[in-house]
């Protein structure tokens, strides 16, 4: 099976942009700068990687290998627009799609004027180039994160959320956090409630359902992103771990990471051609590419940004125990 990039956007090409354009974040939030719904996990060992031997040999899925993590928190749900608004508010950050002036929406998604829209993707038509699509206007420049502040924020790139990290006291999964904490105490399944997509007809994940990339029956109940927690949580109360959104993890990505992989609490290699994304989108099928699947993985270069990708993040300690 090739690799299919159908529902990644296609990656930015790399410029130094100025900078004035990124102010420099504070490295200690003020208290209560923004609550995060953390998840407490103990840690422990697992096995990491694809069992069913489903996923696209470009994306390196296998060999499936034992890992063993530390204690962490991590977020229940990807970082919404309203978390992403206090942090701008506070710090005046531009994100990277403010600063090319333009992002990748999906076709049917687009709100915007005909001349905001400069061309498609090449290879994925479906992905437009709009201008003032960031952030904050997540369609377009037609329309504002206000609109849906429970939702993920999207059009955010690796850089842009390692800033937000910064200033909010936390940091990105790891890609073995990320996993450990999506498969939710099941070993070894396909998803991340089990291995049926649809257990007796309910959906789990907000994916794409009918012809892509022109009709979408909306199944499930949504075109595009999904406000966070409208799917069940897994088995450690984590929401959207499949679907919905892309998330950035803090390692690189490498092809064959697996086969050499540290067993305790690995980092990722130390250079790659982009950063980790996990967990699929509203734009995956299982007819073309199904990265909802909870050991799938793909990747983008850390400057790029899209309307289906954002993040979740991780505590820098783990939850204290409250009767010490």
């Amino acid at each position: 099976m090739e690799h299919s990039p159908s529902c990644c956007a296609a990656p930015r090409a790399p410029q130094r942009l100025p900078l004035s354009l990124h102010p420099r974040t504070t490295a200690v939030p003020p208290p209560h700068a923004v609550h995060h719904d953390d998840v407490d996990l103990p840690g422990g060992a697992f096995l990491m990687g694809d069992a069913f031997g489903e996923g696209y040999p470009s994306d390196g899925e296998t060999p499936v290998h034992a890992v063993r993590l530390s204690a962490f928190r991590i977020d229940a749900t990807q970082v919404t627009t309203a978390q992403f608004a206090k942090f701008v508010d506070a710090t005046g950050y531009r994100t990277e799609a403010e600063a090319y002036g333009s992002s990748a929406v999906f076709h049917l998604l687009v709100n915007a004027p005909q001349s905001d829209i400069l061309g498609r993707a090449a290879g994925a038509p479906w992905w437009l180039n709009v201008r003032g699509a960031d952030w904050a206007h997540p369609a377009g420049p037609s329309s504002h994160w206000s609109e849906v502040p429970d939702h993920p924020v999207v059009h955010v790139s690796w850089n842009d959320a390692q800033a937000y990290c910064r200033w909010a006291g936390r940091r990105l999964p790891t890609e073995a956090e990320w996993e450990f904490a999506a498969r939710g105490g099941l070993a070894g399944k396909r998803y991340a409630w089990g291995d049926e997509l649809l257990p007796d007809g309910e959906h789990r994940c907000n994916k794409w359902q009918g012809t892509f990339p022109t009709v979408n029956t909306e199944e499930d109940g949504f075109l595009g992103t999904a406000p966070v927690k409208s799917f069940p949580a897994n088995g450690f109360g984590l929401y959207e771990v499949a679907g919905n959104v892309w998330e950035w993890c803090n390692d690189w990505f490498q092809v064959k990471y697996y086969r050499n992989s540290p067993e305790e609490n690995p980092q990722g290699p130390t250079i790659g051609a982009g950063r980790v994304m996990r967990g699929g989108s509203y734009l995956c099928h299982e007819s073309y590419c199904n990265r909802y699947r909870v050991a799938a993985r793909t990747s983008n270069t850390p400057e790029s940004s899209s309307g289906n990708c954002g993040f979740r993040t991780v505590a820098l300690t783990p939850q204290p125990d409250p009767t010490a």
